[in-house]
């Protein structure tokens, strides 16, 4: 199970129009995060965060453990973060610095991943009220980088402790219109 590949190229999308302006009622991009293409690191860091209007969170007892890597082959092989040597949950998120998200509507969120083992890469929300947030829904093992885009309005979201990394139940009609921090676990 040492060898879980992550990486996130997170595109967020938030609506900003109501549904009244039908050419406008697909959400803008929030944010995209490509990790520097600095050498390999633990643990993962402000610095290693490309966009300046981000700020990196890390949560989770194994979150000292969390790499940003790379391989120089294949040379496509981009830089992401790898969680192989965590010993306990963890939980990567991103904030931006001056908005809050709107993931009501027709948002997604999509990101490039390549896993190995039996885990499950999950999105977590951090609400504007302090809920923390895990998804029903995943992305599983591949064997090469996959994109994957998930629509916000079909995810049924669990309330998820952001100490310990554990889901506490399922959360019933969450208000997504204001979250502070987008992040995944495993």
């Amino acid at each position: 199970m040492k060898n879980r590949y992550f990486l996130i190229f997170v595109l967020v999308f938030f609506t900003r129009f109501g549904f009244a302006q039908q050419e406008n009622y697909r959400p803008g991009l929030f944010f995209r995060e490509d990790w520097k293409e600095t050498p390999a690191e633990i643990p993962l860091s402000q610095k290693h965060v490309n966009n300046p209007d981000l700020l990196v969170q890390l949560y989770g007892p194994g979150q000292d453990s969390l790499k940003k890597s790379n391989h120089e082959k294949p040379v496509d092989d981009p830089f992401y973060v790898w969680s192989g040597l965590c010993l306990g949950n963890w939980m990567v998120t991103l904030k931006h610095k001056t908005s809050n998200a709107d993931l009501t509507g027709f948002a997604k969120i999509s990101w490039r991943a390549k896993q190995a083992g039996l885990r499950q890469l999950r999105i977590t929300l951090k609400l504007a009220n302090g809920t923390w947030l895990v998804s029903d829904q995943f992305d599983d093992a591949t064997k090469d980088w996959r994109i994957k885009e998930f629509n916000i309005q079909d995810i049924n979201w669990y309330k998820l402790d952001s100490k310990s990394i554990i889901e506490t139940g399922p959360a019933q009609n969450p208000d997504l219109s204001n979250v502070e921090e987008i992040g995944f676990t495993d």
